[in-house]
């Protein structure tokens, strides 16, 4: 899908609808926030959510006493979204609107975080320019929490369809720059109590 494609139907869903009436929808991002922690982070690391939309991650984060946040997604009302719920604490926060896969990083983070954003991608040719973007981005011994469709997952999410993964296949696709350090399963409950199997991979990047 073209990246202006990509941009216009996120924009739509976010304008349309509410943070809880999409399937993703957390009210506590446990098992990104477990992970986060097993990696070593600090309040000084600086972490990136990859297409972090209205996600709660943020708010977390900040309560914990992060102080080098960024989240970039594609959607402008979804940030905004995010924005609104933070107030004040917004501030706090780097906003960037952009595509993944076309995006410069401006700098390396410690910590890059993706949850439900790399799925989406079912080309090769935008995978491999969001893996370039992961290389860039991404501090040597940093590390790559990426989180996608188990294998036993949705085919499609949004009206879009998706590639399902587990820690194998999805180290395969981010090549060896990256080393797998831990993977778990993850039942995703929806705002409207259907399950949706979920794999978070950790990745370090290693060269």
């Amino acid at each position: 899908m073209p990246s202006a494609s990509r941009q216009a139907h996120w924009e739509d869903v976010y304008t349309k609808k509410g943070e809880h009436e999409v399937s993703w929808f957390q009210e506590n991002p446990a098992p990104s926030l477990e992970l986060i922690a097993q990696v070593g982070a600090i309040p000084a690391s600086a972490v990136i959510d990859i297409g972090g939309g209205a996600s709660r991650l943020v708010d977390n984060l900040l309560s914990r006493g992060f102080q080098d946040v960024t989240v970039l997604d594609l959607s402008e009302a979804a940030l905004g979204a995010a924005k609104a719920r933070l107030g004040s604490r917004a501030r706090q926060v780097h906003w960037i609107v952009a595509d993944a896969t076309a995006w410069d990083p401006p700098r390396a983070y410690d910590i890059w975080h993706d949850r439900a954003a790399f799925h989406f991608l079912t080309e090769g040719g935008d995978r491999a320019a969001y893996v370039e973007r992961l290389e860039r981005g991404l501090k040597l011994g940093g590390y790559a929490i990426i989180a996608t469709f188990a294998l036993d997952g949705p085919e499609r999410c949004s009206g879009l369809p998706v590639v399902r993964y587990d820690a194998a296949s999805l180290g395969e696709t981010l090549g060896r720059a990256f080393q797998l350090v831990d993977t778990r399963r993850h039942a995703h409950a929806t705002p409207w109590d259907s399950n949706q199997s979920f794999q978070f991979s950790v990745f370090r990047h290693c060269s």
